[in-house]
């Protein structure tokens, strides 16, 4: 149902958009892909007619015509869900008939045509190069990372590859952020917004038991219970070879695949931070790390 805050023309335009959708996404799925007879040649309805919905979703012929006449009724999730089903509605396209309903909309999805897109985002943080950046999904598992991030933030494939245990638990990590114990709260309070988004889901609950057995530290800060959403964070480090780093992390995410997270690492305009970066990643720079580049 519409908020009582809704004014009247806001509500008249919502139902409005909400027929117009519900008849286009009728008018372009034949009888025969409904698995229903197509009738012919005396068929004049493009598409589905309105009680053939009804009937395929399993509402009321009077209820669905009252719903795609715009008009200002009751609805639930699980109708929604029926109709959709029937209109083969897509991720993106379900969640805005929920908007439309006026209810609210469930998490986002990718879509499976969405799903090949990893190819794009490898190349999107390899141009990125020579900063650090790397892919989570939404669990904060790391998903994909450019030699940058291998070199500077010491991601390899024998450590945890969940970017919150790994940051309670590599030392080598640890050794090279400064204010670690400044910017532990915070990730704690990001990793618990995502977790509010998908409340029931067990793979957060795993991640949160495993972290909770091996760091005291997260323990200690998972319970205050604090809420940050992801956005940026200023991280100082020190890296063996070229001494003190400042970079902002910005947690970015595509439409198209809600289910992961790009973070970029931009040098801030302090200790010759970009330069640092140019170096480390250069033939010169690599034949002195510490460490070997994982990609």
């Amino acid at each position: 149902m519409a908020t009582a805050l809704e004014s009247t023309s806001a509500k008249q335009h919502r139902l409005g958009e909400l027929r117009e959708f519900l008849m286009s996404r009728r008018a372009r799925i034949s009888p025969a892909e409904a698995g229903l007879p197509d009738g012919g040649a005396r068929r004049r309805t493009p598409g589905l007619r309105r009680e053939e919905v009804a009937v395929l979703a399993g509402v009321g012929v009077s209820w669905y015509q009252w719903l795609e006449q715009g008009r200002d009724i009751t609805v639930s999730p699980q109708v929604l869900d029926s109709v959709a089903r029937v209109l083969r509605l897509s991720p993106a396209e379900r969640r805005h008939l929920y908007v439309l309903a006026a209810l609210n909309p469930p998490a986002l999805e990718a879509a499976p045509e969405d799903r090949d897109m990893c190819e794009g985002l490898r190349r999107l943080i390899d141009a990125w190069m020579p900063f650090p950046a790397h892919i989570m999904d939404v669990y904060w598992n790391t998903v994909l990372y450019n030699d940058a991030a291998a070199i500077v933030l010491g991601m390899r494939p024998e450590i945890s590859q969940n970017c919150l245990v790994n940051f309670f638990t590599d030392p080598l990590y640890r050794s090279r952020v400064g204010h670690w114990e400044e910017l532990a709260p915070k990730v704690v309070a990001q990793f618990r917004s995502a977790c509010s988004e998908c409340p029931d889901d067990e793979g957060f609950r795993a991640v949160v038991e495993e972290a909770r057995e091996l760091s005291p530290e997260f323990a200690e800060l998972w319970e205050r219970r604090d809420i940050l959403p992801g956005g940026q964070n200023r991280k100082e480090m020190d890296h063996p070879l070229v001494g003190t780093l400042v970079v902002e992390a910005t947690q970015l995410r595509v439409p198209a695949r809600p289910d992961l997270v790009i973070v970029m690492h931009t040098p801030l305009p302090e200790a010759d931070t970009a330069e640092k970066l140019e170096w480390l990643v250069s033939p010169e720079g690599r034949r002195g790390a510490m460490y070997p580049v994982a990609g």
